[in-house]
């Protein structure tokens, strides 16, 4: 309940209030008081009768003196009286039996974690602000309460039908076993038919494999995605056939970035920018005739110099080309993985301070928190989506029409 004006001019002209601090330090000495008065009060209705007012009431019990308590808050460190009855009965409900924290600290250290703030950040800071000293132990220990629901999240239900479905790893060190090992984030993103981004996966294992990519599609099917329209890659060897083994109708889009950052791996720098505007006409032609077309104009004019730079386009064609058959809204989504390396941009953003994590489960803890906030942004569907999901019924009016 709000103090009336008057009260709050009594109180500042009461106590000589002419700072900040001296607000912050009467505030301090007020919670003091006011839980004291609370628990009081919790043991009068407890006995069920004020201190010294028994009056008719029948019971055998009655007070029984004060035990001290220290107590965490966020107005520092103070020392309160607990309120006892001789029979032992009266249990407090404002402060339980045993805490000693009242600061609401694991509400602060969380988000402060999740925004990828080291340990020694997150001690300076509260201490600064509250008084509160907190070591890395005890932050490892009050994050470590999330687990539960990061394993919740892992085995969620998850929808049947995804039209676009994008795949990307993201590397990390971490320590095992006193050794310090590569890990790899495999992370899946997903659009739903609402027109939806997705996190539909993100699991920490050894580096990047078709075999565990296999297992990870694998543990998609099992949590209940049926289908998947079109499948969003780069070029990692294998890829291609594990997700074939698992969904066989999807139809896979190898990454034009991808394709464009090999290609610029055998072309000197004085030719990058030619070249580029080259390739580029290539992949913004209106069909796939066009883009042969483009292609082999690109090969005679590149090709003798820089032949791998060529053939990395023809040899992967059946897979980069799937793209052509579609309208400009589906290009935009499917022939880049831009929209899953974006999210790992903001997974690096929060992981910058841990050089080496102590393990799998901290790195998956620290990604889990950082997905919750991004997927907080995420309010808006693809533009021009109904135009989209219209075009995709269309096409594919068995596989998705009966999940809309």
């Amino acid at each position: 309940m709000a103090v009336a004006k008057d009260q709050i001019r009594q109180i500042i002209a009461q106590n000589n209030l002419n700072s900040v601090a001296d607000v912050y330090a009467l505030l301090k000495d007020s919670f003091k008081d006011i839980l004291q008065e609370l628990m009081e009060a919790e043991l009068d209705a407890s006995l069920g009768y004020q201190k010294n007012q028994k009056g008719d009431v029948q019971t055998d019990n009655k007070r029984n003196g004060h035990s001290k308590k220290n107590l965490r808050s966020q107005y520092g460190q103070s020392t309160i009286d607990v309120p006892r009855d001789r029979n032992g009965e009266f249990e407090p409900k404002l402060i339980p039996k045993y805490q000693r924290d009242i600061s609401g600290i694991e509400e602060k250290v969380i988000p402060l974690y999740a925004r990828g703030m080291s340990t020694r950040d997150i001690h300076d800071q509260l201490n600064d602000l509250y008084g509160i000293g907190v070591s890395a132990e005890m932050v490892s220990k009050i994050t470590d309460k999330i687990l539960p629901q990061v394993k919740e999240w892992q085995s969620r239900p998850l929808n049947p039908v995804y039209p676009f479905v994008f795949m990307d790893c993201i590397h990390y060190k971490v320590r095992e076993d006193g050794r310090i090992l590569s890990r790899a984030a495999y992370v899946v993103l997903g659009v739903s038919v609402e027109g939806y981004k997705e996190i539909l996966s993100i699991t920490v294992g050894a580096n990047e494999t078709s075999k565990f990519w296999l297992g990870m599609l694998n543990d998609l099917k099992n949590r209940g995605v049926k289908d998947v329209l079109f499948s969003c890659v780069d070029g990692l060897n294998g890829f291609k056939e594990a997700i074939q083994a698992v969904y066989p109708q999807a139809q896979i889009q190898r990454c034009v970035i991808h394709m464009l950052r090999n290609s610029f791996k055998y072309v000197d720098h004085s030719d990058l920018k030619k070249s580029s505007s080259d390739l580029k006409a290539v992949y913004n032609a209106p069909n796939e005739t066009a883009a042969l077309s483009e292609l082999e104009a690109v090969k005679e004019k590149w090709g003798r110099k820089y032949p791998y730079a060529i053939s990395n386009w023809e040899d992967n064609w059946e897979d980069v080309s799937s793209f052509f058959q579609f309208s400009d809204d589906i290009r935009r989504i499917m022939y880049t993985t831009n929209i899953i390396e974006g999210l790992n941009r903001q997974y690096r953003k929060v992981t910058k301070t841990k050089s080496v994590f102590p393990s799998d489960t901290a790195l998956e803890k620290m990604l889990y928190l950082a997905s919750e906030n991004v997927v907080k942004k995420w309010t808006q569907r693809y533009r021009n989506w109904d135009q989209v999901l219209n075009q995709l019924i269309v096409l594919y009016e068995d596989r998705i029409s009966s999940y809309l």
